[in-house]
């Protein structure tokens, strides 16, 4: 497929080196336009495609336009591409915060992809929730699937309502995990000990962990009950857990992010 990625920051080139390596696209047919000097140079020399600062001369020869820009750009980038799209083109849009409404209002454009992928996409390990207008084809919707399945796993969704949850949840949520492990790491060291050890000891706990609950099939729940011995050092861990109100803390920081998300889509409008 021909594609134009309008920005090329960390998230566009996650996207674009695992859409090369699947062969979803060539080099030739490939197109990054960012405001950048030093980026366009950088993804140039590395993947050797088409770049440009021209955000409408990279949308227009292409079957599919990925925005890949921050928020505070979405405006001067829309209006430079107002009524410049055909109704074969699609535009996939992981803007984040922006509904699809005020894609279309500042595109004039109906065929619209809006996605939510997440941070460990750029290690091909993301996880993607996306929705379409009823003007997406199902050729355009396979466009869509074979590139959001390139950065990792996929969801598709009838209801837009569903990405704000989407992005407290999934969105976010690697900074969630960042930040206990972070916080492990630290009450590690705090107990004596090396810094080293306690990273290494906490990643690969993180890694195991998830890769069991992957291959068991057995929900959280009952591999926590089959890890916590009665009396035992796992169990007072996780009184300590609960008598500081995780589950509480985790249930207001995810609904803090939601409306977060929401509020952000809305002020768009």
């Amino acid at each position: 497929m021909k594609i134009a990625f309008i920005g090329g920051g960390n998230m566009g080139e996650a996207i674009l080196s695992r859409i090369l390596e699947r062969k979803l696209s060539t080099r030739k047919t490939t197109f990054i336009s960012d405001i950048s000097e030093s980026r366009r140079q950088s993804l140039k020399q590395i993947y050797r495609v088409n770049t440009t600062d021209n955000n409408r001369s990279a949308a227009v020869v292409s079957e599919v336009v990925l925005l890949a820009i921050k928020p505070q750009n979405l405006t001067q980038v829309m209006a430079e591409l107002n009524e410049q799209l055909k109704p074969s083109q699609l535009v996939l849009s992981i803007a984040a915060g922006t509904k699809i409404d005020t894609l279309y209002r500042g595109l004039s454009h109906n065929s619209i992809v809006r996605a939510i992928p997440n941070t460990p996409a750029q290690v091909g390990a993301g996880i993607t929730v996306w929705t379409a207008t009823a003007e997406v084809n199902e050729q355009q919707k396979g466009w869509a699937r074979s590139i959001l399945g390139a950065i990792g796993e996929e969801i598709y969704v009838a209801d837009e309502k569903y990405l704000d949850m989407a992005t407290a949840v999934s969105g976010s949520s690697p900074a969630y995990f960042f930040l206990f492990m972070e916080t492990l790491v630290k009450a590690a060291v705090d107990i004596g000990l090396p810094r080293d050890m306690a990273e290494k000891l906490v990643l690969q706990t993180m890694l195991g962990s998830s890769y069991l609950l992957r291959k068991s099939g057995k929900p959280p729940a009952e591999l926590r009950r089959m890890v916590t011995s009665p009396g035992g050092t796992t169990a007072e861990a996780l009184l300590q857990f609960d008598r500081g109100g995780l589950g509480n803390l985790v249930k207001q920081a995810v609904t803090a992010a939601y409306e977060k998300a929401k509020k952000l889509g809305n002020e768009q409008k």
